[in-house]
């Protein structure tokens, strides 16, 4: 069974950058596309990155595109989340997830990590 463990969340003020790491275990062999899923208090959870099994295949919300990328390295079992220029409305709990195909819909994740607490101030 795929777990997954995030690391990396933590409070930095506006314009910093932060790199959350995701970590997977089991199913060896297996071609998962990972995820990048936040959450804030009061609304629902949102789509942020994606990857293919290979990594040759990215792609984002616009609401992060230009700041943040996504990357893995399979012999890690490791996909990072890389964010510069942070933004208070980039606060929220971070999700990692891992699935069958490169989506931006949560039911085409199957395993989802704890989640991390990402916090910018003003």
């Amino acid at each position: 069974q795929v777990q997954l463990v995030e690391s990396g969340g933590g409070l930095v003020q506006a314009g910093g950058s932060l790199r959350l790491s995701c970590a997977r275990s089991g199913r060896p062999f297996s071609r998962y596309a990972m995820g990048w899923f936040r959450q804030a208090p009061g609304k629902e959870r949102e789509f942020v990155a994606a990857i293919n099994w290979s990594g040759g295949s990215t792609y984002y919300a616009d609401s992060v595109k230009g700041r943040f990328t996504i990357s893995r390295d399979n012999a890690k079992n490791t996909v990072y989340l890389q964010m510069n220029s942070l933004k208070p409305e980039d606060t929220a709990v971070y999700y990692c997830a891992a699935g069958g195909g490169t989506s931006s819909a949560r039911y085409a994740y199957d395993y989802w990590g704890q989640g991390t607490q990402v916090t910018v101030s003003s």
